[in-house]
């Protein structure tokens, strides 16, 4: 299938009412295995990488290989960069062939937010068919979820969210909600869905405008999950969970084939943990069986 729109993906997510899981690699071997699975499942999927393996591996190297698997590929598939801080970064991303760029200027003050993202808005439409995220607010580290989701001046105010959106023409939206990045302390995290509702009723009602992303997916209760989705949020970023997959996937086989020097046997352990994980949650977002 052609080089997918993010934009397009997301917002027929956002009108049938199901979630795109965007996943996190930081290997060629992820990436095939999130394909393999979004493949057999028929869904619509966005690989990820954040800057430092984007970095690590070339920007240039990411697109090639993309390229490559989603051209013979019967599902939708982006390829996004994640949580980048650095405007010169993101375009040289876009300008390699990433398909979605996520700045991220959240960090800063509104205004300052607001000017940072509409120039690589700008630059990014330019340059056709890429589609640029935005984030209004603060998606904490584990650790610091709590004080986050506690302090409302951390948290995306849903007035400001239409301002930011109508001034940025950002094609997704990030609004801090209490979500955190990492393994969550508690296994009842407290997130605002109430907050995020009021932004969703916002920005699209009673017609779409711009699909709604939660960051910080690894470890949320599946209930929490679907009522997200149910309230409008059309990309779910899971990262953390990749990770562990992949390094407890490669301790157990080495812990149990410890006297075998076969690297492939270690990688197809991995690629197989790793599709199963994806498949998983392909069938919780709900986008199985949409292509």
């Amino acid at each position: 299938m052609p080089v997918s729109d993010a934009r397009e993906m997301l917002m027929r997510a956002t009108r049938d009412g199901y979630a795109v899981g965007a996943f996190n690699v930081t290997s060629i071997l992820q990436l095939e295995a999130v394909l393999e699975a979004a493949v057999e499942k028929r869904s619509p999927v966005m690989i990820q990488t954040s800057v430092s393996p984007a970095k690590f591996l070339d920007p240039a190297v990411w697109v090639a290989v993309y390229r490559t698997l989603a051209a013979r590929a019967p599902v939708p598939v982006a390829l996004h960069l994640d949580h980048c801080t650095d405007p010169a970064f993101c375009l040289q991303c876009a300008r390699s062939g990433f398909t979605s760029i996520m700045i991220d200027a959240s960090q800063e003050s509104f205004e300052s937010n607001v000017a940072r993202t509409r120039e690589i808005v700008d630059a990014c439409h330019a340059l056709g068919g890429i589609s640029v995220e935005g984030e209004l607010g603060t998606v904490s580290g584990v650790e610091d979820q709590l004080k986050v989701v506690e302090n409302e001046a951390l948290l995306c105010d849903p007035v400001q969210a239409v301002s930011y959106v109508d001034r940025t023409g950002v094609d997704a939206f990030a609004p801090a909600i209490g979500t955190a990045h990492g393994v969550y302390a508690t296994k009842d995290p407290k997130i605002d869905i109430a907050r995020f509702e009021a932004i969703a009723g916002r920005l699209n009602s009673p017609s779409p405008r711009v699909p709604l992303v939660v960051h910080g997916g690894t470890g949320l209760p599946d209930a929490t999950v679907k009522r997200l989705i149910a309230s409008g949020g059309a990309k779910f970023n899971v990262s953390t969970n990749l990770k562990h997959v992949l390094v407890d996937t490669t301790f157990d086989y080495l812990r149990t084939h410890r006297e075998e020097y076969d690297p492939l046997k270690i990688d197809k352990a991995v690629r197989e943990a790793t599709k199963r994980t994806i498949q998983g949650w392909i069938d919780l977002l709900g986008s199985a069986g949409r292509c």
